[in-house]
């Protein structure tokens, strides 16, 4: 793997190499997923998955039980995701093509959906539902990957993220950067490799092997069991 993510051989992984990686093991993935996604929902095979197929494939067993022995809110969900399928949806016909089908299952990779993820994210994100993320929802819903970040690392995230909150709280923002996880992936490998000069050597990498193999560089480990390794 570090030989097809060293894309000009010379002995080391540098930042761009890592992200241009990352973004593509991300592509592959979706493909993938789509393709047996789409097999699962276009039950009368017209080359369009409709929200009813979708519905049915996904939520049908469960509509008929409206109080499930796990105690989740399916339906909550069910009325997130026809949300999300409309704006997918461009023709408004509710029935997607593939392409549709794509945005609805990975909306980060769309433009046109950016709304969508942003107020899922702040639905994610904003547990007291005021409307607004505070620097403690913030922190609770990234600390979870704290420890990838070597000695010292996590402190200076900190003071990163902490320097532009001014009044302790954000807004429904839509601002959108592409290949944003991309490259916190390349860079949080890097921070806990300690990565000091740019570039990661082989042995680098193989000393964190653990690190990468529960990273997007690998797809979380799969990319390693492939024969093909992409």
């Amino acid at each position: 793997i570090v030989g097809k993510i060293d894309e000009d051989g010379d002995g080391f992984v540098t930042v761009e190499e890592l992200k241009a990686w990352i973004k593509f093991a991300q592509k592959r993935w979706i493909y993938e997923d789509v393709e047996r996604q789409w097999k699962g929902h276009d039950l009368n095979e017209d080359g369009l998955v409709s929200w009813e197929e979708y519905k049915n494939a996904t939520y049908g067993y469960i509509l008929d039980d409206p109080d499930p022995d796990d105690g989740f809110n399916y339906k909550q969900m069910m009325v997130r995701d026809e949300r999300r399928f409309k704006k997918a949806d461009k023709d408004g016909d509710l029935a997607a093509t593939k392409e549709e089908f794509t945005a609805f299952l990975h909306p980060e990779e769309y433009d046109y959906m950016k709304d969508i993820v942003v107020q899922e994210t702040m639905e994610d994100i904003d547990k007291n539902g005021d409307g607004f993320i505070d620097l403690e929802e913030y922190i609770d819903g990234e600390m979870a990957g704290w420890d990838e970040w070597g000695d010292g690392g996590m402190e200076k995230w900190w003071d990163g993220e902490t320097a532009g909150w001014g009044d302790g709280r954000m807004g429904r923002v839509g601002r959108w950067q592409d290949g944003e996880m991309a490259g916190q992936g390349g860079g949080r490998m890097g921070t806990a490799a300690l990565l000091q000069d740019g570039k990661l050597t082989r042995e680098e990498i193989v000393d964190k092997s653990d690190l990468f193999v529960g990273s997007q560089a690998t797809d979380f480990g799969e990319a390693l069991v492939r024969h093909d390794e992409f």
